[in-house]
């Protein structure tokens, strides 16, 4: 246990005198920054990880842990500023993330980064869904699990079903707006594109018979792309739309549904990108 605990602490020093060597480096050579962003964030992940899997079990134990994600993914936001420099802004609209309560919520989906994203926009009483394989990660699938999020077996339909249908009754009863990527997997676009969206969330916001609340993020793939080596600081505007009610639609008008969110969401991406703030983000200066 004694040799356990040193070469832990040995890791962690070494892990952290790395990260910043780097980073002190990347001035002369500018593509040492991506690496020394990419360490930086997996220890802000790590670290918040085990502080949700603390803050969940905490508040579980006081029958409140729905709020376990919302002070997780802040914590993370916070300490995510001064390790990467990237930060999030809500341009218009961030009302809507709770006076609509319980919603949809749906976004955009570009990269790893969206996990910070989330950190940003996330509002008190909300969860995500997940693949059902990041039970098993360490630390972040134990925190997931213990806070209440909904794991969606992609690989079975059926399966997937019974999982919005849990969680279209966990909804309604205590008030829990859970928020879903439409697109359902990451896109890495490098301008303001949209993949085809999968039904899934609108066939739970039709369910429960709950707002969809749309919202987007202006495309940052001038401040991150893996392929080349590229993770800048920066400030990524954010723009969340107005509800969209779901009252009295059927499962016949899921296809509509989508289609409208869709297309009100690429309308608003564009526009977000030809603001102030995403120009920047673009490297089109103001």
């Amino acid at each position: 246990m004694h040799f356990l605990l040193l070469y832990t602490l040995y890791f962690l020093l070494t892990y952290v005198l790395l990260t910043l060597t780097l980073f002190a480096i990347s001035p002369l050579l500018p593509a040492l920054s991506f690496p020394a962003r990419c360490l930086s964030a997996y220890l802000s992940l790590v670290i918040c990880a085990i502080y949700g899997v603390i803050v969940s079990l905490a508040l579980r134990l006081a029958g409140n842990h729905r709020l376990a994600q919302h002070l997780t993914a802040r914590s993370f936001a916070f300490l995510m500023r001064y390790t990467t420099g990237i930060t999030f802004r809500i341009l218009s609209g961030e009302h809507y993330l709770s006076s609509s309560r319980p919603a949809v919520i749906v976004g955009n989906h570009q990269s790893e980064l969206d996990v910070l994203l989330l950190a940003r926009i996330f509002p008190p009483y909300c969860s995500v869904t997940a693949k059902s394989s990041l039970k098993s990660v360490p630390f972040l699938g134990w925190f997931m699990a213990l806070s209440g999020t909904v794991f969606i077996d992609r690989a079975n339909s059926r399966s997937a079903r019974q999982a919005f249908s849990g969680a279209a009754d966990e909804m309604l009863t205590h008030r829990q707006s859970v928020f879903i990527f439409p697109e359902g997997t990451r896109s890495y676009a490098r301008g303001p594109e949209l993949g085809g969206f999968k039904k899934g969330a609108f066939h739970l916001a039709v369910q429960a018979q709950v707002d969809v609340v749309p919202m987007v993020c202006a495309n940052y793939w001038a401040l991150l792309a893996a392929r080349e080596w590229r993770f800048r600081a920066g400030e990524i505007p954010v723009r969340v739309l107005e509800p969209v009610s779901t009252k009295g639609l059927g499962p016949e008008d899921v296809e509509g549904l989508c289609q409208r969110v869709r297309e009100k969401m690429l309308e608003a991406l564009k526009e977000v990108g030809e603001t102030r703030e995403g120009r920047m983000v673009a490297g089109k200066g103001a």
